[in-house]
C-alpha cells in the first residue's frame, strides 16, 4: 500500500481559499474502485489507516480529507471544532464535492463510493441531495436528522453564541448533545461509548487531534445540517444508488439501532431499492475500531465487491 498526502485548495465563497489536508492510499495492483471517506466529529482522517489498508488489499484506492476545523486542515489549535464564520455546514459538504472532482480527474474510469462515519455520515447524507456525484454510499454510525429538534437546538446554541461568542465552547451544549452517551458503557473514561476495545479508546484520548470540544458556531452548523437531512423533501432528492449502512446496537449516535433503521425506511420510501444494513450486537459507535472489527471489515469489503461488480456489469 502506497500512502501519500496533499493539500487541496477549495473555494470559500470569495474569501481566501481553504486548503484541505488529504490522505491517499493507493490500491495494491490495478484499482477496481475508489472510496472517498468522510470522517467523524472531533477526529481526523489518519484514524482510518487500518480500514484503508484492508480496502487497498481488495483493490480499492482510498481518499480522505480532514474536514475544516479538524486534523491538519485546522491551521491552529483554536480552529479545532470551527468550520467557518457562516454557512459552515454547506462549506464542508461542498468540500467533499471538490475532492470528488479531484478524484474524478485523477481516476475517471473507476466507480466511486462515498463513505461517511458519524458526523461524516450526516455530511454524506446531505451530499447526496446537494451534489449526488457518486456511484454508491456507505454510512457508518449514522442517524436520521429531525428538522424540529434541530431548529430547537440551533435556538439554544444561538443564545450560547451571544453569551460566549462563535468560538466559545459551551458546557451546556455538550451536556445536551452528547452528555448521556456513556449511559450504556462502563464509564472507565468519558469516551467508552466509542468502542469496547479499551486500547482504541485510550488511543483516541491520547491523540491531541481527537476528543476536543466543538465551538458554539460549529454546533450551530451541525444542528443546521441535521435539520437539512431530516426533511422528507431533501430525502426524496437522493439519487437511486446502492446504500450500505452499519452500526452497533449500543451506539448512542444511532439511537441504539433505531436511528439507522429510520434512515433505511426513509430511503426506501423515497424509492431507493438497494438499501442494505447491518446492526452488530453489543457494538458501540466506532465499529471499525471495535473488538469484532475483522468481521465488520469483511462485511464491508464483501458489499463493496458485489456493488462494484454490479456497476461494472451495468456499464459493460
Amino acid at each position: 500500500m502506497r500512502t501519500s498526502t496533499f493539500r487541496l485548495p477549495v473555494p470559500d465563497n470569495g474569501r481566501d481559499a481553504v486548503e484541505l489536508h488529504v490522505r491517499r492510499w493507493d490500491a495494491n495492483g490495478e484499482p477496481r474502485a475508489v472510496v472517498q471517506l468522510a470522517h467523524g466529529m472531533a477526529e481526523h482522517s489518519g484514524r482510518y489507516a487500518r480500514v484503508a489498508e484492508v480496502l487497498t488489499e481488495a483493490g480499492i484506492t482510498v481518499f480522505a480529507n480532514d474536514h475544516r476545523g479538524h486534523g491538519e486542515t485546522a491551521m491552529a489549535p483554536g480552529d479545532l471544532g470551527y468550520f467557518a464564520d457562516s454557512g459552515g455546514w454547506q462549506r464542508v459538504v461542498d468540500d467533499l464535492y471538490c475532492l470528488r472532482q479531484h478524484i474524478a480527474a485523477e481516476l475517471p474510469e473507476l466507480p466511486h463510493v462515498m463513505f461517511g462515519h458519524s458526523m461524516g455520515s450526516f455530511m454524506v447524507q446531505d451530499y447526496l441531495f446537494s451534489h449526488g456525484s457518486t456511484d454508491a454510499v456507505v454510512l457508518s454510525g449514522t442517524n436520521q436528522g429531525s428538522w424540529a429538534l434541530a431548529r430547537f437546538a440551533v435556538g439554544v446554541a444561538s443564545v450560547e453564541r451571544l453569551r460566549l461568542g462563535p468560538r466559545g465552547r459551551s458546557a451546556l451544549i455538550k451536556k445536551l448533545s452528547t452528555g448521556d452517551y456513556n449511559r450504556r458503557s462502563e464509564g472507565r473514561t468519558e469516551f467508552d461509548w466509542l468502542s469496547r476495545d479499551t486500547e482504541q479508546v485510550d488511543r483516541y484520548i491520547a491523540d491531541p487531534l481527537c476528543g476536543f470540544d466543538f465551538t458554539v458556531q460549529g454546533w450551530i452548523d451541525i444542528f443546521t445540517g441535521l435539520g437539512r437531512i431530516g426533511t422528507e423533501a431533501n430525502v426524496r432528492r437522493v439519487p437511486k444508488l446502492p446504500v450500505y449502512l452499519f452500526a452497533g446496537s449500543d451506539d448512542p449516535v444511532g439511537r441504539y439501532g433505531k436511528g439507522v433503521e429510520q434512515v433505511v425506511e426513509a430511503y426506501r420510501r423515497a424509492g431507493l431499492d438497494d438499501v442494505t444494513h447491518r446492526i452488530y450486537e453489543a457494538g458501540r459507535h466506532e465499529m471499525l475500531n471495535e473488538i469484532n472489527r475483522d468481521e465488520v471489515e469483511r462485511d464491508l469489503v464483501a458489499w463493496l465487491e458485489r456493488t462494484v461488480e454490479r456497476h461494472r456489469q451495468r456499464a459493460a
